[in-house]
């Protein structure tokens, strides 16, 4: 099995928006890192998000422009599968499909050199049903990263039935490498940690806004001026300390009553999803995007999460 010290050429496999954004995390923290895709359109996506993102970077005052050049530099990009036989670390972050995720790593695990740490950025398929094709599955684990992985921190690595002890503790001392902040997953949960409290929260946000007790911009407000500022410096237990435990076991014997316990998909989201209103990409989700909106949002939600992050990173 490779060490940490071993590992310098990292391949990830999907040009997409995560993929490009992992490049530029192992770019600038020194790894050569190969981009791999099918599809000659996805690489020059890749390349002129790669393009945006740096910009953005430059312009908050998160890099320079030296070591974003420098950055780039670290980065190339092919449609070769003969790359991953050079490859020390592997990310995958193809399509969210069990069938075309098998078909790679059938071929791909066989392809690596046996020592090869091999990770799926898969965001909710199982780790191990990814891993029965897998060559050597105990080198084999989740990695879930947060969009946009280049400014939030947070990577999940979730082990399989079959990982071993020791890749899992190589994948963290990688992802501490690069300045990210890792959680262990010990267990191969659906949803892992995150998107199970994220759609926990989802599920009661839309049972509020269908009640009419709110509307979806106040729902939203909620979270960023109160919820939102809270969590980003305490976690939910740590809140419960400080507010008293006997506050939380009172209030939650009333409370955990009236929550919604639905187990299916919010008619709202269900509505808006028939008609192909999927949000920022579509130009209309819940809010409007179109002409142009669409790409400024992203930009001010990218300057905004870079601010939280700093403080962050500043306290941590």
């Amino acid at each position: 099995m490779k060490t940490k010290a071993d590992i310098k050429n990292i391949v990830i496999a999907g040009a997409g928006i995560m993929g490009a954004s992992f490049a530029q995390i192992f770019a600038r923290y020194g790894y050569h890192v190969n981009l791999f895709d099918i599809s000659d359109d996805a690489i020059a996506k890749s390349k002129e998000l790669i393009r945006m993102n740096q910009k953005n970077t430059i312009e908050e005052g998160d890099i320079t422009k030296e070591d974003s050049e420098k950055l780039i530099s670290n980065i190339s990009y092919t449609l070769d599968m003969e790359v991953f036989k050079s490859a020390d670390f592997v990310i995958e972050a193809i399509a969210e499909k069990l069938a075309i995720k098998h078909k790679f790593w059938e071929q791909v695990s066989k392809m690596v050199s046996e020592d090869t740490i091999l990770t799926t950025n898969t965001s909710g398929l199982s780790i191990n049903k990814i891993a029965e094709v897998v060559n050597i599955p105990k080198r084999f684990c989740g990695m879930h990263w947060v969009n946009p992985p280049h400014i939030i921190p947070l990577v999940e690595i979730i082990a399989g039935d079959k990982t071993e002890k020791s890749t899992l503790e190589i994948v963290k001392e990688v992802a501490l490498s690069i300045h990210r902040k890792p959680v262990l997953v010990k267990k191969d949960i659906n949803g892992f940690v995150l998107n199970r409290l994220q759609y926990a929260l989802i599920r009661e946000a839309f049972h509020i806004v269908e009640s009419g007790a709110a509307s979806i911009e106040d729902v939203d407000h909620v979270m960023k001026y109160g919820l939102g500022m809270r969590y980003a410096c305490i976690g939910p237990f740590e809140t419960i300390d400080f507010g008293g435990l006997d506050i939380f076991f009172n209030v939650g014997s009333y409370m955990f009553k009236e929550l919604s316990n639905s187990q299916e998909v919010p008619k709202l989201l269900a509505d808006l999803y028939a008609q192909g209103a999927y949000g920022v990409k579509t130009g209309k989700g819940f809010y409007d995007y179109s002409n142009g909106q669409g790409e400024k949002a992203i930009e001010k939600r990218d300057k905004d999460f870079m601010k939280v992050s700093k403080c962050l990173h500043r306290n941590s």
